[in-house]
């Protein structure tokens, strides 16, 4: 079944009654998800939306009542106000949202990852095993940085996926996992994985006029090894060449809890007058992008795209904004999965990927225990918008 690109037409028997709980970090996101399910189910044609199988199918919002409020000792319980009995659970979490505070003792305390995963569970308890099926939407998945061992150390994400389904959740979407080997912790649980290469595309398309999307003209480039999958993914869909950096680091010094890196050795063919697209999962504080894209520029490329699924800017915005004037990079592009300060959001160089449709789709989807694996693969919709592109169709 193609997707079409305003509404699904989706027949089969709900799952349950839909119900969304965004957490507080992802409220924003959440109501747009809300806007997109209530206008597509007012104007769904279905012959059966009255039988008590659709019973609540049509809500002035999905959205459910739910809070986790503190004790001044800096402790929390979740709270759910409504009846969450035999519903179809969808709970929306963005554990990267620093910009919540709590009060603890008096004291201003700013939210870390901890602090969400720990209410995200506080609202599947407080669901208390009632809801028919639950679901947890979390974008950048908590701990997915340490997803392996390679020393006497902690397993955080394995432990955290079991933890979630021991308490009940049957299945598990993020975006862009760091490792997806992860799932292997969970292995009769359902979890996905989804990237967000069209809405790259797209956000490229729309925002840069100009671009010959063809290997003579453009290039893809994974700045480490470990990206490489994506890279491979959009230089195929693309039609386009491929190129990747590896790190050279130093074993014998730990810095930060890490091996310093020495340089970047690139492997490729030549990207001298070529634009380029530089992806990755994350954006952490950006030096390692930012050297790539200096080499790249050595290398004498033309125009430098960098696309992430995720933008932390954990040492802020200062060094994009000089790499920026210096002619180093042309855009960033990142999705709004995550929290975005509104200083970032005024940046000439940022173009913002609009993640809420998408979402909206998939919730939708497996409401109806519909299969979601088109929206999975996105090439169709891929090579359509780049065709509106090359016709001069895009707005």
């Amino acid at each position: 079944m193609a997707v079409n690109e305003d509404k699904r037409n989706l027949e089969t028997i709900p799952v349950g009654s839909m119900r969304i709980v965004p957490m507080a970090g992802c409220s924003e996101l959440g109501k747009k998800v809300d806007s997109y399910l209530v206008k597509w189910r007012e104007e769904r044609e279905n012959e059966h939306k009255e039988s008590l199988a659709f019973k609540g199918y049509m809500r002035p919002s999905y959205i459910l009542d739910a809070a986790v409020p503190r004790f001044g000792s800096g402790e929390a319980k979740g709270i759910i106000n409504e009846s969450v009995r035999g519903t179809d659970l969808f709970i929306m979490v963005d554990v990267c949202n620093y910009s919540l505070t709590y009060s603890m003792c008096g004291i201003t305390n700013h939210m870390s990852p901890d602090d969400h995963y720990q209410d995200l569970k506080r609202i599947i308890a407080a669901v208390g095993g009632k809801a028919r099926r639950i679901t947890v939407i979390m974008p950048f998945l908590y701990e997915s940085r340490q997803h392996k061992r390679t020393a006497r150390e902690s397993l955080d994400c394995a432990l955290a996926l079991q933890e979630l389904t021991s308490m009940g959740v049957d299945n598990i979407i993020t975006f862009d996992a760091h490792d997806p080997r992860v799932q292997n912790a969970i292995p009769l649980h359902g979890f996905e994985t989804v990237q967000p290469a069209y809405q790259f595309i797209k956000g490229l398309l729309k925002n840069v006029k100009g671009l010959s999307i063809d290997s003579d003209h453009m290039m893809v480039i994974s700045p480490d090894e470990g990206g490489m999958g994506r890279a491979i993914y959009l230089a195929n869909v693309l039609g386009l060449d491929m190129g990747t950096f590896y790190k050279r680091r130093d074993y014998t010094k730990i810095v930060d809890g890490r091996n310093p890196i020495v340089a970047h050795e690139f492997l490729g063919s030549d990207v001298e007058g070529k634009d380029v697209l530089i992806v990755d999962d994350i954006i952490s504080s950006g030096e390692s992008v930012l050297e790539v894209a200096a080499h790249l520029k050595e290398r004498k490329a033309n125009k430098i795209f960098v696309c992430t699924s995720f933008g932390l800017f954990t040492k802020g915005l200062e060094k994009f904004d000089k790499a920026y004037e210096d002619g180093l990079i042309d855009k960033v592009l990142t999705t709004d999965l995550v929290y975005q300060p509104p200083e970032l959001l005024a940046k000439d160089w940022y173009i913002s990927c609009g993640m809420s449709k998408y979402i909206a789709y998939i919730i939708d989807t497996l409401n109806h225990d519909a299969s979601i694996s088109d929206l999975l693969v996105p090439n169709e919709r891929i090579q359509r918008i780049v065709t509106r592109y090359k016709n001069g169709e895009l707005d």
